[in-house]
């Protein structure tokens, strides 16, 4: 009888921690082989889509940071060093342009790499810097690159990537050169590493939008290239823009502090990092917005960087609309032009203003900043169809427009901005 009650206790006993076993939360355990979850108990039904991590296989997430300079404005760069810490990546790339340079003085390049050395200081991950034509101006300012940073061009490789840090400025040459030498350190580095899953390229100027490519360097670098997985980033122009070249995608960024009208997407200009994933078998790319990266107490960082105090002239309201064969322009690259002479009495054009025109031909002029008018003055106007303001990955359009508006000094469209607001209707002729 004893023995009978006995195992009845123990059957009631196990049937309370069985019950209870069923009611408690499920212990958290080590992650399974591969990195997976741990702990869960799949059913016919479960509350998760899967139990692979969006991870491994050699993924990996690397920032670029745009221009800095150009015309800098204040309190942006520094706190995108804050910022891009927040996101947590492995490492941050450039593309160039970190100080103002264009100094022939010594003490003033030095105090300006002093001031943005102690910037990257604070990033969280290695930081690795590529020339400009701002911070290799004239033989001076390369001679303090290689007292300071040594290299002017270098790879490195990270998770079976290549990563080929290129200089394409050789002063005084201002148009943008992959010297001889360089090439065959590309064509060298890159037959070593023949088995790169992927290859990232890092430069500061567009070059491969010059007539020439064979003597400025950038055919050899594309052919060298050839047969490979490649993705190319650059600066310079302070506006986003994405070209495709035989196959492979090249990324014109815009800026981390740079000089620019700041009109937003439309025109491809704007405060940014770009995120890199790299995963199994391509990089995924997101362009993340300055202004939307806020930590957990949604406050900015503090910086007391200073920027570069631009003459501004007083501008005035000014937009027009514009017609070709009475029909409206639209994505039209409309740019005024000021007229003047050289010392040799030859005719200069300057470059004032611009904007895209809308679906109804409409455009607003900024000169400074966005939609803030023109100065004063008489303007020779151009129309073009350039591909400025193009972000959606797919090469600029060829343009439609008669060749005679888009050269200053053929052009037959002539404007005068008063004070005031400013309204004009310009007519274009596809034929003479």
């Amino acid at each position: 009888m004893k023995k009978l009650l006995l195992a009845a206790a123990v059957l009631a006993v196990l049937a309370v921690v069985v019950v209870a076993s069923q009611n408690r939360p499920t212990a958290v355990t080590a992650a399974g082989p591969g990195g997976g979850f741990g702990g869960l108990e799949p059913g016919d039904k479960n509350p998760w889509t899967g139990t692979r991590p969006n991870a491994g296989n050699g993924q990996f997430q690397f920032a670029v940071v745009s221009d800095r300079t150009g015309g800098h404005r204040e309190k942006v760069f520094s706190k995108a060093v804050q910022q891009v810490n927040l996101l947590q990546p492995e490492f941050v790339m450039s593309v160039g342009d970190l100080i103002e340079g264009y100094s022939t003085k010594e003490d003033v390049v030095a105090a300006e790499w002093d001031q943005f050395d102690g910037y990257v200081k604070k990033f969280q991950a290695p930081f690795f810097y590529v020339p400009g034509n701002h911070d290799l101006t004239n033989e001076m300012q390369s001679k303090m690159w290689g007292q300071r940073y040594g290299k002017r061009y270098y790879s490195f490789t990270y998770e079976k990537c290549l990563f080929l840090c290129l200089n394409s400025e050789t002063p005084p040459d201002e148009m943008g050169t992959i010297d001889p030498e360089q090439r065959e350190w590309v064509k060298t580095t890159l037959a070593a590493n023949r088995d790169a899953r992927w290859t990232f390229v890092f430069l500061h100027k567009p070059i491969w939008t010059a007539k020439d490519l064979t003597k400025n360097g950038w055919g050899a670098v594309e052919e060298a290239l050839g047969g490979r997985k490649y993705t190319v980033f650059c600066g310079h122009v302070h506006r986003y823009q994405k070209f495709v070249r035989n196959g492979n995608n090249y990324y014109q960024l815009a800026t981390t502090g740079g000089g620019s009208k700041l009109r937003g997407v439309e025109y491809g200009e704007f405060d940014h990092v770009a995120w890199i994933t790299m995963k199994a078998d391509a990089p995924l790319i997101a362009n993340v917005m300055l202004d939307g990266i806020l930590p957990e107490n949604l406050r900015e960082p503090e910086s007391d960087e200073t920027g570069v105090v631009r003459k501004m002239l007083p501008t005035h309201l000014a937009k027009a609309t514009v017609l070709l064969d009475g029909q409206p322009l639209a994505r039209a690259t409309v740019a005024l032009h000021k007229f003047g002479k050289d010392k040799t009495g030859k005719d200069v054009y300057s470059y004032v203003a611009d904007g895209l025109t809308d679906a109804a031909g409409v455009v607003p002029f900024s000169t400074y900043t966005k939609s803030d008018g023109v100065p004063v003055g008489q303007y020779t106007v151009t129309v073009a169809k350039t591909g400025r303001g193009y972000y959606d990955g797919e090469e600029p359009p060829k343009n439609t427009i008669p060749t005679r508006y888009a050269t200053p000094g053929a052009s037959p469209l002539r404007v005068e901005v008063k004070e005031g607001a400013n309204e004009f209707r310009l007519e274009l002729r596809s034929q003479n």
